[in-house]
């Protein structure tokens, strides 16, 4: 008989393998510098973003930040929080619901859905609401984490 030992895939991550069920969350409020910063990393000069009378006189009734900055406190939850450092995305599938505008008060949040015991990756159920608690966007990822730590 042969057994068949599984490797813990998650030795040598910072922070250790994530529980199911487990919950972190980070807000921030947006700035005008936001939305510059992103458009000078990835050109997108959307009027929506700039023109503040064409963006008042919009569906969205104001200016708003690039879908990539409400997305983008996801990146921090994930990498700081949960699983933590060392952690990249390796799918997500988002929805963006509700337009953020520039100086709002948006929470990222993400809880775990699913662990595998046999490499360093997480399934995460991921959410931005606004400060009135209505979803910007909804979702799921799943996050490969790097052994970092030293053994």
């Amino acid at each position: 008989m042969t057994v068949h030992l599984m490797k813990d895939g998650w030795i040598g991550v910072i922070k250790g393998r994530p529980r199911v069920g487990a919950v972190a969350e980070r807000s921030r409020r947006t700035q005008p510098q936001d939305i510059d910063a992103f458009a000078d990393m990835t050109g997108d000069r959307n009027p929506l973003h700039y023109d503040k009378r064409l963006a008042e006189a919009s569906v969205f009734g104001k200016l708003i930040v690039q879908g990539g900055v409400t997305s983008g406190i996801l990146n921090a939850v994930v990498a700081e929080d949960l699983p933590g450092p060392g952690s990249v995305f390796l799918e997500v599938s988002w929805k963006f619901v509700k337009a953020v505008g520039v100086g709002e008060l948006i929470t990222g949040r993400v809880e775990v859905k699913e662990v595998r015991a046999d490499k360093p990756i997480t399934k995460l159920e991921t959410s931005v609401r606004n400060e009135a608690g209505e979803i910007c966007l909804t979702g799921t990822a799943t996050v490969f984490t790097v052994p970092l730590a030293k053994d």
